[in-house]
């Protein structure tokens, strides 16, 4: 497998459609709930999963990147794909893989590879429905080589304008490209270009549309030790009193587009109870986690400048008063003072490193840019440990943001063994 980490992103449904059929299209054998979005993906396909679960079925799961191990890219009933699973998975794909480069010429992706091999898993444990995020956009994305009974689109800010166009509306169709004819569309939070986009859509496929403020939404959400209680108004239905461990008012919001988007796959409203019990376990690591106490130390993989806002935002309206220590660290591709921004008011340092990464920016271009934008001490660190032990040298509050392999690197130094 790793001979196809260096292939890159190869747009297109070629390679990925042949790999499924050589694989006699497992994905047909499963409903499929498929998640697009600038932010918010990985959240909501977490908790939509969550509500498949809770009412007695068993789901799969399928989002990028991982923030450790390829094998949290898989998951079956809630339960992270085993390392001798996934080898096995592998070595029962190999050979489909050779034949078809070797047939055609073309090499597949890594992220192709993946893909096929979470469908072919998927089948293999008989689930009874999928949650799949897209890896990058949607029309020409593997992922979009399914055919899905649910889309959903959580937002659309500037990305991969370099892949996805440079306006909101370029972006907006091709993620919109991942609804189906005679499946139902379901949209988050989205910008006024991008919902026009999302209508013409829903309207060329005679799509069912359900939107979040007009067809669903958060209502009398109120702040609780670690989380939110609050209350939706669906589709079908309206769930009172739903507790969710998870810091951000932006994650109620997904949770709502979560609801949603599994209310439109039964076709119905969903259990209250199980409704509830979703939302008081369902976990999203990496987002606004807080992985120690003394000193505080969050991490957050914010790696936009929408993402950075959001998380300003909570940071102000949930810890309010909280001064933090950034440790800062991007690719080469984002806008880096675009995300640092956001986070002028609640940074007293700033602690610029270089993520393990071919596409990362150097850590003293990290802290140029810093400093032009935020008002603050900055220092560029040598390595990721470095950054972190001068972060936490005077016992302030620490948070970790600006690439989701950031996070990752750092969960990895403190979290995992």
């Amino acid at each position: 497998m790793d001979e196809h980490i260096g292939r890159g992103v190869k747009p297109g449904l070629e390679r990925i459609s042949a790999l499924l059929d050589l694989l006699a299209n497992p994905q047909d054998g499963y409903p499929i709930i498929h998640v697009a979005g600038t932010n918010g993906k990985t959240s909501s396909v977490r908790m939509a999963a969550n509500l498949i679960s809770s009412h007695g079925l068993t789901p799969g799961i399928f989002t990028s990147p991982h923030l450790h191990r390829v094998e949290e890219r898989f998951e079956h009933g809630l339960y992270q794909m085993a390392p001798d699973q996934f080898a096995a998975a592998m070595t029962d794909l190999a050979p489909l893989v050779d034949f078809y480069e070797e047939q055609s010429g073309d090499g597949v992706t890594y992220f192709e590879l993946t893909a096929a091999l979470a469908h072919a898993w998927f089948a293999e444990k008989a689930v009874d429905a999928a949650v799949i995020e897209t890896g990058l956009g949607g029309r020409l994305d593997a992922t979009n080589a399914i055919r899905s009974d649910v889309a959903v689109v959580t937002t659309v800010g500037l990305e991969h304008t370099a892949y996805l166009g440079d306006t909101i509306g370029e972006i907006a169709v091709e993620k919109l490209a991942i609804l189906d004819e005679g499946a139902v569309l379901v949209t988050g939070d989205l910008h006024p270009e991008a919902l026009a986009v999302a209508e013409r859509r829903a309207l060329e496929l005679e799509s069912t549309w359900f939107t979040r403020g007009r067809d669903f939404d958060v209502s009398d959400a109120r702040q609780v030790d670690g989380g939110w209680l609050f209350d939706i108004r669906s589709v079908y239905e309206e769930y009172a009193d739903l507790e969710l461990r998870l810091l951000g008012r932006h994650q109620m919001d997904n949770f709502a587009t979560a609801v949603a988007s599994v209310e439109a796959l039964f076709g119905r409203p969903l259990d209250e109870a199980g409704v509830r019990e979703a939302a008081a376990t369902v976990t999203s690591p990496g987002r606004m986690e807080i992985l120690r106490r003394d000193p505080l130390l969050m991490v957050d993989a914010a790696h936009n400048p929408e993402a950075a806002n959001a998380l300003a935002r909570a940071l102000e309206e949930e810890l309010p008063g909280v001064r933090w220590e950034l440790v800062f660290g991007t690719m080469v591709d984002k806008e880096a003072s675009e995300m640092l921004a956001p986070l002028e008011k609640v940074v007293t340092a700033v602690h610029a490193v270089a993520v393990n990464n071919p596409r990362a920016r150097h850590a003293a271009e990290t802290a140029a840019i810093a400093s032009n934008v935020l008002d603050v001490p900055v220092t560029a660190h040598q390595s990721i440990p470095a950054a972190l032990e001068a972060a936490t040298a005077l016992g302030n509050p620490v948070l970790v943001t600006g690439s989701i392999y950031l996070v990752g690197e750092v969960r990895a130094i403190l979290v995992v063994e």
